[in-house]
């Protein structure tokens, strides 16, 4: 398992997580941005001259040809986490997140998505978020 991106619709804010984490507090499963959107890219290289050590006084030439990439959107470099934190806990499992964007379009997500009663922690507030059946969950 890895932290993938998980943009939320109708807005710019995306959480960063483990899948299976996230999806333990949500009715509608989330899936990672990199799902669909991994593609393979054409480009083209032209022709150029590389040196084969420092200070080589005759580079060698290559010539122009073409390479395949992978292109993944959510693709994050490093161990580093973009956002801020945020925590969800039901009382029995608590789990740490991060995420981008307004906190204000997360939490309105998780209101109406949330499959348990359950906490979540922001680096401003805590705010308790109550699942029910069919409908939109109320905020305490």
């Amino acid at each position: 398992m890895s932290i993938e991106k998980h943009s939320l619709d109708g807005g710019d804010a995306a959480i960063y997580a483990e899948t299976a984490n996230l999806n333990y507090f949500l009715k509608e499963a989330l899936t990672p941005d990199s799902a669909d959107s991994v593609t393979v890219v054409q480009q083209s290289v032209k022709a150029h001259q590389r040196r084969r050590y420092v200070g080589d006084q005759t580079p060698a030439s290559v010539g122009a040809h073409s390479r395949e990439v992978i292109q993944d959107p959510g693709r994050r470099n490093g161990s580093a986490t973009p956002g801020q934190q945020m925590i969800l806990s039901d009382g029995t499992e608590t789990r740490q997140f991060t995420y981008t964007g307004p906190w204000t379009d997360v939490h309105a997500y998780l209101v109406g998505n949330a499959k348990m009663d359950m906490s979540a922690y922001s680096a401003s507030a805590r705010d308790e978020i109550k699942a029910v059946a069919e409908g939109s969950a109320k905020v305490r």
